[in-house]
């Protein structure tokens, strides 16, 4: 299982090895049995962080955003929706940067909406704003090749 990919369980941070052909199969974790995707975005935080991004060998774009922030609000249906279409070739989660200050100081947020792309836990890729659909897509094509 040399080829198999790293991935958290979003219910219990647990570490599970997935083989590329299976992504598309509903893998489920092999602690919880909860399903490893569930379409939607997965929720940040300090202490999941390192399980769901950190050590992923899948890629994670995450929505850096806050409750207050209208362009986020804007984005989030949006982002959703490209959750529901792109897992489980990627993972979508969401970071509150008002919860999570000290993970948004880390990746030094300064502008709300941003998008990090992160390949095998490093950042590999920034967008900055509000992305409509298309545009989101167009941007992750780019990114990912």
């Amino acid at each position: 299982m040399s080829d198999a990919l790293l991935l958290g369980c979003a219910h219990c941070h647990a570490m599970n090895r997935v083989r590329p052909d299976r992504l598309s199969a509903g893998p489920r974790c092999g602690k919880c049995q909860q399903p490893m995707f569930t379409g939607e975005p997965l929720t940040l935080t300090g202490a999941n962080f390192a399980s769901l991004v950190a050590r992923s060998s899948l890629p994670v774009v995450v929505d850096f955003w806050a409750s207050w922030c209208g362009p986020c609000k804007a984005m989030a249906p949006i982002f959703a929706e490209a959750a529901r279409e792109l897992e489980p070739r990627l993972r979508f989660a969401k970071l509150d940067t008002e919860a999570e200050q000290g993970l948004a100081g880390r990746f030094g947020i300064r502008s709300i909406p941003t998008l990090i792309l992160f390949k095998q836990g490093q950042e590999a890729a920034r967008q900055p704003g509000l992305l409509q659909g298309p545009q989101l897509r167009q941007w992750l094509a780019a990114q990912l090749g």
